[in-house]
């Protein structure tokens, strides 16, 4: 099933077409399990030629119902020979996921395993995650309790009071508080702070402009490894929108906020989300 043209020879079949939640990414992902077909007959494509046109009219596929702006991260193993090497593509968004970005990758493993049978059964899994963007605060009119207004109501909350680069702000806040640093205090009141978020820009070198989004906060997790970046997107312990891959118990926790595209800092996960005890 390549193509809904009849005309069209198809170049892999679809044994199974899986949705399925990813919890620590709050990410919708789709697992495909394929199989390439060998070239049809009178087709006089060399194998190679053959293979890139199957994977690319597979990509086509399974990547046709996400937008540009959609994160997506893919990988493809061998069901059958388990001594290959998966082939693994980071999330990035879509429209940067270029065929080039994705036959470097082949290449690469091609070149380290000892044979990549291309007419093996291949699973193929991709993820995707609705970007969030975080500027900084902007006035709303709602006939609903804005998340805003309950921030500012909550003492458990640590409202960032700048209107720009809020995740550079929420971070460094919330790593204040973890350390009990002396500039915490003034940190928490928007003081003393645009150098530190400044020099905090410069050294990672993210550039929070377009806003702030899972490419810089993956970007500040792997920056900041000695902390696990929590994000939640409501104040609902499992709503959460990110999850750092890394084992520490110095957590920072910061609350997103969609619809002012702004984040502000967890100060106490019970408190804020009103319970006993986090799920």
């Amino acid at each position: 099933m390549a193509s809904d043209d009849d005309d069209v020879v198809p170049r892999f079949t679809i044994d199974s077409d899986t949705d399925r939640q990813y919890s620590r990414f709050n990410a919708h992902g789709t697992e495909l399990t394929v199989r390439l077909l060998p070239p049809a007959v009178g087709d006089n494509q060399d194998a190679i030629t053959h293979f890139q046109a199957s994977v690319n009219d597979l990509f086509d596929y399974a990547l046709r119902n996400f937008d540009d702006s959609d994160m997506v991260a893919v990988t493809i193993h061998n069901e059958v020979n388990l001594q290959d090497k998966a082939i693994g593509i980071s999330f990035r968004r879509k429209d940067q996921l270029s065929e080039e970005v994705i036959w470097s990758v082949f290449s690469k493993v091609a070149q380290s395993n000892t044979r990549y049978n291309a007419m093996d059964r291949l699973i193929v899994v991709v993820q995707s995650v609705k970007m969030p963007v975080g500027f900084g605060r902007k006035s709303i009119k709602s006939k609903d309790r804005p998340l805003h207004e309950v921030v500012h109501e909550k003492r458990s909350i640590i409202e960032v009071k700048s209107k720009t680069d809020c995740l550079a702000h929420a971070l460094l806040i919330a790593i204040a508080r973890l350390e009990n640093e002396p500039v915490y205090k003034s940190y928490r009141k928007g003081w003393k702070i645009g150098v530190a978020v400044k020099r905090l820009l410069q050294t990672t070198g993210i550039d929070l402009q377009k806003g702030g989004g899972i490419p810089e906060i993956l970007r500040f997790q792997d920056h900041y490894t000695e902390y696990k970046i929590v994000v939640y997107r409501s104040l609902n312990c499992g709503d959460i929108m990110f999850s750092g891959q890394v084992t520490s118990e110095k957590r920072v926790n910061l609350l997103y906020d969609e619809v002012n595209r702004h984040y502000n800092v967890i100060a106490n996960l019970t408190g804020s989300m009103s319970k006993r005890y986090i799920c």
